[in-house]
């Protein structure tokens, strides 16, 4: 144990790593209260159709601090998808995607899915009003699936409609993810220590450009973790609201559909494409596809991949010792040469879409940052593009949070086009740019 959190302390990352780095560290932090706080949870529930919303209200006021558990728990799962769907959105700025990390960025997108099937499952154990209708909606959209749709159905909901089955299931499902999430975070981790993490100057990092991640990157990852707590708490003790649906408060009823059925906000956009379709099954397929896109991401931008075989790797454990050594400061140190030679480099795929061949010098090859401190055309265009599909998302969200009537209609197919066409034109394009300069 002692030489793993050595070898961790000691692992090599670039001195340019920007504070969009620290989002993992939250993710992490974030994910450990939900586990706890989880099994917490867990010793007084009752996944009963009968019993649940009862069990979960003699929770919250019996249960010594079982309010501020809970509390916890269910800010935890608005924070965590939050700080998640940033952490994709800095790997898609930065291509951190590029070979050789694909396995990272596959392993982070495992992770995104497991999260969404485990809030699913969480949201429905309350059994309030928008648990039981959220979990008709899902079972209905199961249903549409040609031919395997119905038995899908019947096996996820447990018979016709929701109820007690439904529950165990959930509550089995929610338990159980829980530790492969666990797992798969473990993997992620791993894979950052054997393919080295992305920089995001897009440059070529010469040996001496490296910084042993403590005590360099953990006092500022541990102030990020601080301020992320900060900002978790004042939304859990103040503004509540923000992220609880007060229909669910009310206990599970068949017999009275709520006026306006929505999921949490995170699934807000998936649920505005469902919306926008005139018919279930093309929304299924179009929500489930703006995930599944995410997976196809290091093929849809290859414009690495013929630098990928290049001097790519991570640098030897002493290149840390020569980092941190008193007479080799990282700043006095020339990024062109040592005194004993060439100064060895690093390829990082990663970099704004300024594109991802360098030159002997180190310097850009083409594309992105034409000075220090100043973008070119290829880096407005990528964060550009980036802002687009950010605000495609939430233009998708609102349309389904509007249910899809007057202009919403429009506007959520507007908004999923746009979503797809960064995937599917606008990053291909990107690679083969990088690929046809010189």
């Amino acid at each position: 144990m002692a030489g793993f959190v050595r070898g961790y302390a000691r692992l090599p990352l670039p001195a340019d790593l920007n504070w969009f780095w620290t989002i993992g560290a939250m993710l992490v932090a974030v994910l450990g209260l939900m586990v706890l706080t989880g099994l917490t949870l867990s010793l007084a529930y009752t996944p009963d159709a009968g019993l649940a919303f009862g069990s979960v209200e003699a929770l919250e006021r019996r249960l010594p601090s079982g309010w501020l558990l809970r509390a916890m728990h269910m800010t935890g799962a608005s924070f965590c998808m939050a700080a998640l769907y940033a952490h994709i959105l800095r790997g898609l700025y930065y291509r951190s995607y590029l070979a050789p990390r694909r396995g990272i960025w596959l392993s982070g997108c495992t992770l995104l899915g497991l999260l969404m099937v485990t809030a699913f499952a969480g949201y429905v154990l309350p059994w309030g009003q928008m648990s039981y209708w959220g979990a008709d909606v899902a079972g209905k959209a199961v249903g549409s699936i040609p031919l395997v749709g119905p038995l899908a159905e019947r096996i996820f909901l447990g018979g016709e409609m929701p109820g007690t089955p439904t529950l165990h299931r959930m509550f089995t499902l929610h338990f159980s993810l829980a530790f492969l999430i666990v797992g798969v975070v473990g993997l992620h981790v791993a894979l950052v220590h054997a393919r080295g993490s992305s920089s995001p100057s897009g440059r070529a990092v010469p040996a001496r450009g490296f910084l042993p991640f403590h005590p360099y990157f953990t006092v500022r990852d541990i102030l990020a973790v601080l301020v992320f707590a900060l900002v978790f708490v004042l939304v859990m003790c103040f503004w509540p609201g923000l992220i609880t649906e007060p229909a669910n408060y009310r206990p599970a009823n068949p017999l009275h559909t709520p006026t306006d059925i929505e999921p949490e906000w995170y699934f807000l956009p998936f649920y505005g494409m469902m919306q926008v379709v005139p018919f279930k099954l093309g929304g299924v397929v179009l929500s489930g596809g703006a995930v599944a896109l995410l997976f196809a991401v290091p093929w849809l931008d290859r414009g690495a991949d013929k630098v990928r075989d290049r001097q790519a790797g991570v640098p030897h454990p002493e290149v840390c010792n020569i980092a941190t050594a008193p007479d080799a400061a990282p700043d006095t140190v020339p990024d062109t040469a040592a005194a004993d030679g060439p100064a060895r480099t690093v390829l990082h795929g990663g970099d704004a879409g300024l594109g991802s061949d360098m030159g002997e010098s180190g310097q850009m090859a083409h594309g992105g940052w034409s000075a220090p401190g100043r973008m070119s055309g290829s880096a407005w265009g990528a964060t550009l593009a980036l802002a687009m599909l950010m605000g495609a998302a939430v233009i998708a969200a609102s349309a389904g949070r509007h249910h899809a009537q007057g202009g919403w209609l429009l506007a959520g197919r507007a908004a999923i086009a746009v979503y797809y066409a960064y995937f599917l034109v606008f990053l291909p394009l990107r690679g083969r740019a990088g690929k046809a300069r010189p």
